[in-house]
């Protein structure tokens, strides 16, 4: 996890000092494989051994400077830090943790130019390549081979952090580049499969085509595609190691990868998820705290997929930085508790959510030293530790790495029924919208399992909703359809639960309508009375987008008269701040919308009502909008 600086120093024009520049001998390169570990190798969107099968990898992180190891060593004392850090790693695995990858920081401390101070926290700007390789064969190889020796694959990450602002070409972009050509040429290290290259720390903004920096858009993830390009052909140049391509916004950004993906075999990306992320829950989602703030589960998984699905559609996925505990602790970067699947917290949705993608491999970010420390004895709950409180990450990842590494045991009690979370008989879904459904088994002892991907989904009317393996179920279009949800054993048991669903496109409902999409504000399904914050606005989104197009008229009522400023607005992007067509209500209290004649407010971007993403009502708020009628027609 890193913090961004304001304002950024000036970057010194050139990356090694004079008096570093003689002439370095390269060790020769050999074409050798040191691999001790089962070769692992991207095929489309899994990591798979050489017997084809689907592999996940699940581990920890270490980094090698006094500060992060509890100052055990100091004045680049060489023995020091591979005695501690190489028995943090045995201490870890004889606690019993279930471990099978490590993720190392190559650490600037040891890069550094001695004696000048650097521009910013663990920044690149006073890297020496002289002091990089020495210490890549005196600490950060050894170390790997360490690793290695106990069962753990190794993830290198680069010496510090990204600047705030990076830029094709830029110095940064040229630093990753010469980092990466020696680590790629290390004859310890090249083609060798236990060993892969995350290519950068915590990216946050780049430049794009027009000048600007930013975390999102398609113009800004072709110059990240260009910028990690130009790493990935200096690494192919050299080796074919498993590559892990970093997004934007610390990296939680990764939707324009699936238009422009980096090119090259065994590329995957590096994601990471903090509490607050994604939609995600923080600790004041705590339902002791109220949980007032939370977004749950539904709203974690709706940001997972429009951020990372569309990269773990294609390539497999690892998370590199993750973790939460509640605060109180002092021992973790995320704050927030392990809450339930499909409800409030971050830790088990977190696990599920990575679970059904199928294609996750993922770390806790916990200090070593803290692993090192865990025994796995249950705590009293009056008296619960950092190590052993279920609701903060150590616990309850100690025992899902077991099961990782063990397998599920498949439960030989009787299965008594299936159900699914937060459905009963009929569910109500927001056309062009979806919604995850997960499916539990139950057994005859008591126990339960999530069986989502193993279910069986089949639908009345596959033109109104359709419903992947994954449990995502998508609206197309209004209308109602039976879903019906089946499960079996291998034993020949099988369970099935049948429920209604009506797909809407104008629900005036409290679970279906949302009055703070912005500010704060409030709805009344009995009266249907709007009333939105200051400057504020409510109304439906749309995460799909829905399609009006076949439609001529969207015709929209109210029921009052109009005292705030009332208007109309339609989005055809998924972003609030994208620009609308808008509609003002004046003194009338009806409109006739001409879905294919709407414009932006500046009356030149016309708006596809083919994909209308948000639709609602704007005022200059604390007043009531009582919402009449709202319908489609193809006649007025």
């Amino acid at each position: 996890m890193s913090c961004s600086e304001s304002p950024l120093p000036e970057i010194p024009d050139k990356l090694v000092p004079e008096e570093e520049k003689e002439e370095v001998v390269e060790p020769p390169i050999v074409d050798i494989d040191e691999s001790k570990l089962p070769k692992l190798n991207v095929v489309g969107r899994y990591l798979k051994n050489e017997a084809g099968e689907i592999v996940n990898l699940h581990g920890f992180a270490q980094t090698y400077s006094p500060f992060f190891n509890q100052n055990a060593w100091n004045n680049y004392n060489v023995a020091g830090c591979l005695s501690y850090n190489k028995r943090m790693i045995n201490e870890i695995m004889s606690a019993g943790w279930k471990m099978n990858f490590v993720r190392m920081h190559m650490d600037p401390y040891w890069s550094n130019t001695l004696n000048v101070e650097p521009l910013r926290y663990e920044g690149h700007e006073t890297f020496s390549q002289t002091r990089f390789k020495k210490y890549l064969d005196e600490v950060f190889v050894p170390m790997a081979e360490h690793a290695i020796s106990k069962g753990l694959y190794v993830v290198f990450r680069p010496p510090g952090v990204s600047p705030e602002r990076i830029a094709v070409g830029d110095d940064y972009n040229k630093f990753l580049e010469q980092v990466w050509d020696i680590v790629s040429k290390h004859p310890k290290i090249k083609n060798n499969s236990d060993i892969m290259f995350e290519l950068a720390n915590e990216p946050i903004n780049i430049k794009g085509p027009n000048g600007d920096y930013a975390s999102s858009g398609q113009g800004h993830f072709d110059e990240m595609k260009k910028l990690c390009q130009s790493i990935v052909d200096k690494i192919r140049a050299n080796s074919n190691n498993i590559i892990w391509v970093p997004g934007l916004a610390y990296q939680s950004s990764f939707r324009g990868f699936a238009n422009n993906p980096v090119e090259g075999p065994n590329i995957g990306y590096a994601v990471h998820a903090y509490p607050g992320w994604y939609g995600s829950d923080t600790e004041e989602a705590s339902p002791e705290l109220g949980g007032e703030m939370g977004g749950g589960y539904e709203s974690f998984q709706r940001g997972w997929d429009a951020q990372v699905k569309p990269v773990s559609d294609f390539a497999p996925i690892m998370v590199t930085e993750m973790d939460w505990a509640p605060k109180k602790y002092n021992s973790s970067w995320g704050k927030s508790f392990t809450g339930v699947v499909g409800g409030p917290g971050f830790g088990a949705n977190f696990k599920y959510i990575a679970d059904i993608t199928g294609n996750v491999s993922w770390l806790i970010f916990t200090e070593c030293h803290h692993l090192a420390a865990f025994k796995n004895v249950e705590g009293i709950p009056a008296e619960y530790t950092f190590l052993n409180d279920p609701e903060a990450c150590p616990w309850p990842t100690y025992q899902w790495y077991n099961e990782y590494a063990t397998g599920i045991d498949v439960n030989e009690s009787k299965l008594d029924k299936i159900s699914i979370l937060g459905i009963d008989n009929h569910v109500q879904i927001l056309t062009g919208d979806a919604r995850n459904l997960i499916v539990q088994a139950h057994f005859s002892d008591g126990s339960s399992r999530y069986v989502t991907a193993d279910s069986e989904f089949d639908i009345s009317d596959n033109s109104i909703i359709t419903i992947d393996k994954g449990g995502r179920m998508s609206s197309l279009k209004d209308g109602e359809a039976v879903v019906t949800v089946s499960y079996s054993l291998s034993d020949d048991s099988n369970s099935e639960i049948t429920f209604k669903v009506k797909s809407t496109t104008f629900p005036l409902t409290d679970e279906m309508f949302n009055p703070s999409i912005w500010e704060k504000g409030s709805f009344d399904e009995n009266t249907k009375t709007l009333i939105t914050g200051q400057y504020g606005f409510g109304g439906w989104q749309y995460g799909n987008g829905v399609n009006l197009s076949a439609y001529k008229y969207l015709i929209v009522e109210l029921g009052n008269e109009n005292d705030s400023s009332v208007s109309f607005r339609l989005f055809d992007e998924n972003n609030y701040w994208s620009g609308a067509a808008e509609y003002d209500f004046k003194s009338e209290r009806r409109i006739e919308i001409d879905l294919h004649n709407m414009f932006k407010s500046d009356n030149i971007v016309k708006i596809d009502p083919s994909h209308i993403y948000i639709m609602g009502f704007w005022s200059l708020g604390s007043k009531p909008i009582i919402i009449k009628n709202i319908y489609l027609t193809n006649t007025l």
